[in-house]
């Protein structure tokens, strides 16, 4: 740390005031990853660490969150190669894990990410120049699909990205208003982390959730430029699937917890799945196909802007059915979340346990 001290005269004599500074060149990175039978993504996350441009030391924090399948193995691979902290806990859920790994890590500044994130060679260093010039106490970074990714997987990252369908939220927004850190791309420094207590019990919805209270509490919180990592997501359909209703079910908690978040754009899979109703009934009573133009429009320009970026028809078209799964999914636990924590006042733990790890 860098002490600057500043004399100024008053009543006699000198008072002297102390002006704290974190000196850039003294900053200490702790990457935290919490992992739960994940030995093979682990395995990926760690061997493009070793990849990384980035010169300066640092360390890796493993958090083991009580699995069945342990990456001791895995781990012991890289010992010679990075400088890893590995830990073992009951689970408790990534939340709680990743509070854990922050409060073990040596560091001053924590970046958080997933088991399932490959990091390009230039990741480490362009956080620390960033942080060096525009230095922020939260930071988060945008996703992209990997070209070793499957098809499926490119699909679920377009839809999830792409701002034909979620707004470009994950993809590259400069303020947190607009941009919510997530905990598969996220950094922290450990003073914002001890003056928030880290992440909730929530799963999944923690990471908008500190977000929130980092902002809350004073710190500045920015978008990383080109601090991009490549994530997996999920592997299937049903998985994916799975997922979106999560995050749906969550945000009117969040919004409840943080009013000031509310937005009409949370409301539009929900529109999406009246549209479509509405779109196929109206044209069985009307047996005419010009009312499903409307729908049939975005879906194509949706598909083509897909193909394009994605350089594959195939990806394009799965595209489409992994919007229909996002917007379905999502949409519809949205409104019942809503009914129940917006309408019915019910309290969000008792009504959906299963988004809330336990208390250790």
């Amino acid at each position: 740390m860098e002490w600057d001290c500043k004399a100024n005269k008053s009543e006699g004599y000198f008072k002297l005031i102390i002006v704290h500074k974190l000196n850039r060149m003294s900053l200490l990175l702790s990457i935290v990853v919490p992992v739960y039978n994940r030995p093979n993504e682990i395995d990926e996350l760690l061997e493009s660490l070793t990849r990384q441009d980035y010169k300066n030391p640092y360390e890796v924090v493993i958090v083991e969150d009580g699995s069945t399948e342990s990456s001791e193995k895995v781990i012991d691979k890289y010992i010679d190669k990075l400088n890893i902290k590995y830990l073992f806990k009951e689970n408790s859920g990534p939340g709680d894990s990743r509070n854990y790994g922050m409060r073990k890590a040596s560091g001053n500044y924590f970046i958080i990410l997933d088991s399932d994130v490959i990091l390009p060679t230039h990741y480490l260093s362009t956080i620390n120049s960033f942080l060096k010039n525009n230095y922020v106490d939260c930071f988060g970074g945008a996703d992209t699909a990997h070209e070793s990714f499957t098809v499926i997987q490119k699909a679920i990252n377009y839809t999830m990205t792409s701002f034909l369908t979620t707004g470009g939220i994950r993809g590259g927004k400069t303020k947190v208003q607009k941009f919510e850190p997530r905990s598969f791309n996220m950094g922290i420094s450990k003073e914002a982390f001890e003056k928030t207590n880290g992440f909730a019990r929530i799963h999944p919805g923690e990471d908008p959730d500190l977000s929130r209270r980092i902002e809350k509490a004073g710190f500045k919180t920015s978008f990383l430029p080109n601090a991009y990592v490549y994530h997996k997501r999920r592997i299937s359909w049903e998985k994916f699937h799975t997922q979106v209703k999560k995050f749906g079910m969550v945000r009117p908690i969040l919004t409840s917890w943080h009013p000031k978040t509310k937005k009409i754009t949370f409301w539009f899979p929900t529109f999406f799945v009246f549209f479509v109703i509405t779109s196929v009934l109206g044209t069985i009573l009307k047996s005419n196909i010009i009312v499903l133009l409307p729908l049939l429009s975005y879906l194509g320009v949706l598909m083509i802007h897909s193909t394009i970026t994605s350089k594959s028809i195939k990806v394009g078209i799965l595209s489409v059915y992994a919007t229909f799964i996002q917007f379905f999914g999502y949409g519809i636990a949205f409104l019942k979340s809503t009914f129940y924590i917006r309408v019915l006042k019910r309290d969000p733990e008792k009504q959906f346990p299963y988004l809330f790890f336990k208390k250790n």
